[in-house]
């Protein structure tokens, strides 16, 4: 396989070259990656202004390209010609802080994996539950063999595959787990200043984002020392809702008007 690497932490964070050098174990590797962190900046699409994809040597004396846009541009150039050819999947991670539940719609990570998805070329979000540096050799290591399941089995039309790792040492993790999203709980609060000018400006900070770990759910999973594995559907029609609506009688007026 031709495998697309990418992130949203930026081509120097930590877990992006043990990712790539376990991958390149099972397949052939590009790493084309954002220049600078892009974490929680969902599927920003850069249209208006012009994009940069400088190579770059990366720290195993590998090359790579730094690109100056977020981790879908990253994905966009790549299939659009950046690269010699195109991926035959794409692998976004590891992504320092889970991407569980809710998570998803936030996350420049997943964000990547979607891009590949949309047009076409299957992907593997991978993240793990740290906000600091740690062994990344058994998260990578499994990266690479959920890769060889893919190339074995593929994967639907529309899905990617979204993993979570704990936070734990490698050899005490417990499995594998075919997890749902779960419910995330956010704990956002607003923090107000005022500038030198007398201007105010804001910060949306808080604590960490905790959540509701109902059994069989990703967020159950990493809690309790599973790797969690969620298929992940572009469709997102609330099917089971549909005829509710049609229930409603929504007409329009002869006015144009609802």
């Amino acid at each position: 396989m031709y495998v697309l690497v990418t992130n949203d932490d930026g081509i120097d964070a930590p877990p992006l070259l043990p990712l790539k050098q376990a991958l390149e174990r099972v397949a052939e590797t590009i790493v084309v990656a954002p220049d600078h962190n892009w974490s929680a900046s969902g599927h920003p699409k850069t249209m208006h202004k012009p994009l940069r994809a400088d190579p770059v040597i990366l720290a195993d004396s590998s090359q790579g390209i730094s690109c100056s846009g977020a981790p879908p541009d990253c994905v966009a150039l790549a299939l659009l010609g950046v690269i010699e050819r195109k991926p035959d999947l794409i692998v976004s991670g590891i992504n320092m802080s889970a991407n569980l539940g809710y998570d998803i719609l936030y996350s420049g990570t997943v964000a990547a994996a979607v891009e590949g998805v949309v047009n076409g070329i299957p992907a593997i979000a991978f993240s793990i539950d740290s906000s600091e540096s740690v062994d990344y050799t058994g998260p990578a290591g499994f990266a690479a063999r959920l890769v060889q399941h893919v190339e074995r089995h593929s994967l639907p039309a529309d899905m990617f595959l979204n993993v979570n790792f704990p936070a734990i040492p490698w050899n005490e993790v417990k499995g594998v787990s075919i997890t749902r999203l779960g419910r995330r709980v956010y704990r956002d609060e607003l923090v107000s200043r005022t500038d030198p000018r007398g201007r105010p400006y804001y910060w949306i900070g808080g604590n960490p984002p905790s959540g509701v770990p109902d059994t069989g759910t990703d967020i159950w999973a990493v809690a309790n020392g599973y790797v969690s594995i969620t298929p992940v559907h572009l469709d997102m029609t609330a099917y089971h809702f549909r005829e509710d609506l049609r229930r409603w009688n929504i007409q329009l007026e002869t006015n144009g008007g609802v």
